[in-house]
């Protein structure tokens, strides 16, 4: 069993930065593929990043590359998602997930645990 506590957000205007954390516990958390995924009011729930179980892989949405980071510390058990040049698009609430498995993966169905979730609003 996982569980994920995710927190960071906020309101910040565009062109500003946060950064989002989740915690996770459990005894194989470091050892799960994961992912931060966000929900626009009236919008599906979209994958935004993903990150294999040592952070040796990532993969983004194209419409975050080249401004957000995913990035893992297994030590504390704790995935990042480091958001800059945030954009009014970007605004949405923002979930971790983690995987049964170690891989990285954008397939919303292949995860089996998922955070509350945290709000971010991007003001123009």
């Amino acid at each position: 069993q996982v569980q994920l506590v995710e927190s960071g957000g906020g309101l910040v205007q565009a062109g500003g930065s946060l950064r989002l954390s989740c915690a996770a516990s459990g005894r194989t958390a470091s050892m799960r593929g994961m992912g931060w995924f966000r929900q626009a009011p009236g919008k599906e729930r979209e994958a935004v990043a993903a990150i294999n179980w040592n952070g040796s892989t990532t993969r983004y949405a194209d419409s975050v590359k080249g401004r957000f980071t995913i990035s893992r510390d297994n030590v504390k058990n704790t995935l990042y998602l480091q958001m800059n040049s945030l954009k009014p698009e970007d605004t949405g609430v923002y979930y971790c997930a983690a995987l049964s498995g170690t891989a990285s993966s954008f397939d919303l169905n292949s995860y089996g645990y998922w955070g509350q979730g945290t709000q971010v609003t991007v003001s123009a």
